[in-house]
Formats: C-alpha cells, structure tokens, sequence
C-alpha cells in the first residue's frame, strides 16, 4: 500500500537502522553515500570471518580433545582469518581507523594538514597497488598449488589480497577527493568531543 504522508515503511527503518550501525559516521565528510552498502557489507564479512575463525577454532580444540581431529578445520580456520585480516584492512581505511598520523595530523590545519593527509594516503595508495600487482600474480600462480588433504587451491587463501587492494586505493581515491573538496579538517579532530553511534 503506498504510504501517507509522514508515514516511513518499515524496510527504509531497518535498512537505515542497519546500516547506520554498521557505518561509521566520524569523518562523515571524508566519504562517499554511494559507499555505505559497500562499507556494511564488508563490516557484516568481518564479523562472519571473526565468528567463523572464533568457531573454527573452537571446533579444533575441541575434536582434537575428544581424540577425533577434524583435518579441515584448520584450513577454514586460515581462510577466514587471511580474509577477515585483509576485509578488515580495507574497512579500516573507510572508515580511518588505521595507523596514518592521525595523531599527528588532527592537531593541523590548511594546506600543512592538506599536504601531510594527502601524502599519507598517496602511500597507502601505492603499498595497496603493490597488494593489487603482486597479490593477482600470487593467486594466478596459487591456481596450480593445493592445499592437502581436500586439494583446496592456495588462490582461495590469497585472492582476498589483491580485492583488499582495489579497495584499499577506492577508498584512499574517495578521501583524497573528498579531503581536497571539503578540506580533512572535522569536528572529529577535538579530542574532548564525546562521539556519537
């Protein structure tokens, strides 16, 4: 049924309400709308990588206890610890959570902070072009080796890297822009300010 005026459905409630929890709004000003889904997407593959590892290993202790191994639980556990390292890389780096010079730099202000931020993404760009570069070569030559006793190809190990890379220059492109157009500075540098969820 179309909605009345002043009515909200339901879905947009919860979609807000999803991703609103899952998205950082610090350094609001940094970011792109269009990459929100993006950014709760990879959050909700973070938290399934910690709880799969989390269990896997749980599992592992727990069947090696019991005297009956279960072999594959250490490959599932590499897996989803290599993937939830480099999604959770690339996330950090949305929603700047990682080691720049945050320090550093929110005690700046004009073109020094400008110079300073740009510079530090612009290394982050290049160490994530290196992860694009030389992680899709590592996959492609991964193809042709096997992880035993299931003959798992190493490439579902270390295909995470190369995606983490493209995202990681993505989302450095979204801030550079973003930081050039709207300046780095943000509410976000007073470091007596309380945030908010």
């Amino acid at each position: 049924a179309p909605l009345r005026q002043g009515e909200i459905s339901v879905a947009a409630v919860t979609d807000f309400a999803a991703n609103r929890a899952l998205v950082i709004q610090r350094h609001r000003h940094l970011k792109w709308k269009a990459l929100d889904r993006l950014e709760a997407g990879l959050m909700v593959l973070c938290g399934m990588c910690l709880g799969g590892f989390t269990l896997c290993v749980f599992m592992d202790v727990l069947t090696r206890t019991l005297g009956h191994p279960w072999l594959w639980l250490q490959q599932a556990t590499t897996a989803f610890f290599a993937w939830g390292v480099f999604v959770g890389l690339a996330v950090a780096i949305r929603r700047n959570d990682h080691i720049y010079l945050a320090e550093i730099t929110k005690r700046m202000t004009g073109t020094k902070r400008l110079a300073i931020e740009t510079a530090n993404r612009i290394v982050v760009m290049v160490v994530a072009g290196f992860m694009v570069w030389f992680g899709f070569k590592n996959a492609m030559l991964d193809l042709g080796s096997f992880r035993q006793p299931w003959l798992i190809p190493l490439t579902v190990y270390t295909g995470i890297v190369p995606i983490s890379g493209a995202l990681a220059m993505l989302f450095c492109v979204e801030q550079i822009v973003n930081g050039w157009n709207n300046g780095y500075e943000g509410p976000e540098d007073d470091e007596f300010r309380v945030e908010g969820v």
